[in-house]
């Protein structure tokens, strides 16, 4: 078996103590890394990937059987001929929910407390603190919606009920519920949710079933206090309508890591509307993720070779 690693963003390295897990892990198989730009020198018979591969690359990988993600969400490898061959296509789903939530809520706070007010103000957020205190919220007994009950919507789900929040949450798939969720809601509930949610968090991949679903009518439907949130993915929101709703007071506010365009232009008004906290799509960053990532790719090596059913199986065709 030949395993070819082309380290990325979310696995910068990978250390000499864990090639040759791999190694081992796959029967004594060659394990090479490369860089991205010099795949092509053995992306022709290599059996397995670890990292991200292009469709010119695809169609020269006569061999491959497995691919495994180095990120959670895989919307860029879905091209036709990927999608429909029979490699199978594994990732980090279910792994990055604990860091994703910490910087929601991150950004979250800096609305709800005025924090990136404060940060913005500097010293003379001294001479604003009537109005800053006019406008600070307590989550307590607030509704968090959850669009998604993945990992990433189940770390929400945790964090908003030890911030003594209602938890609400829905799910495209039949999911088991959690002591924070009783009942986890089927995609009918959609626009319930909208209309329930004091904070409504975006928790599902791209797909062409999720993309622009938060358009103007979404907006319309939450309630003009309410606050989105969303680490995942930017193009489920459609950017005019998203800054329309934003501007008109449609809805309170907006606490994003991710963009409908990425990187989001200097121009876009969301830049500048008060009513906005940004970061750049940066949620995705732990110490922990590489190693949690490779421990899963390793197992995976053992799974393969046993004839056993991997971790962290994407759906190719539902894109998940």
């Amino acid at each position: 078996m030949k395993i070819l690693v082309l380290p990325g963003l979310t696995l910068p390295e990978v250390s000499a103590a864990d090639l040759e897990r791999m190694a081992e892990a796959g029967g004594g198989a060659t394990v090479v890394v490369r860089d991205y730009a010099e795949a092509d020198q053995d992306i022709d018979d290599a059996d397995v990937v670890l990292g991200f591969i292009s469709r010119r690359l695809f169609r020269r990988a006569r061999k491959l059987r497995w691919l495994h993600a180095i990120a959670s969400g895989v919307d860029a490898l879905l091209f036709d001929e990927f999608r429909n061959s029979e490699v199978i296509l594994t990732s980090e789903k279910g792994l990055v929910g604990e860091h994703l939530a910490d910087h929601a809520f991150g950004l979250l706070l800096m609305l709800t407390r005025q924090l990136a007010t404060a940060h913005r103000l500097g010293a003379d957020c001294w001479n604003h603190r009537p109005e800053m205190r006019a406008q600070e919220i307590e989550l307590t007994g607030a509704t968090m919606g959850l669009w998604g009950f993945g990992g990433t919507g189940r770390a929400m789900a945790r964090r908003a009920a030890a911030f003594g929040m209602k938890v609400v949450a829905m799910d495209r798939e039949v999911v088991p519920a959690s002591p924070e969720v009783q009942r986890v809601e089927g995609p009918d509930f959609f626009d319930e949710l909208l209309a329930r949610s004091d904070v409504l968090a975006i928790c599902t991949p791209l797909t062409p079933e999720t993309r622009n679903k938060f358009n103007r009518a979404a907006f319309r439907a939450m309630q003009d206090s309410a606050i989105l949130v969303n680490v995942t993915r930017g193009e489920v929101m459609v950017e005019d309508d998203l800054v329309e709703a934003l501007a008109s007071g449609q809805i309170r506010g907006a606490a994003l890591d991710v963009a409908p365009r990425e990187p989001l232009p200097a121009d876009s008004p969301l830049w500048t509307l008060p009513n906005v906290v940004m970061t750049p799509h940066t949620a995705g960053a732990s110490q922990f993720r590489a190693a949690r990532n490779i421990d899963r790719f390793v197992e995976n090596l053992k799974r393969l070779r046993r004839g056993e059913p991997l971790e962290g199986v994407i759906d190719k065709q539902l894109g998940y």
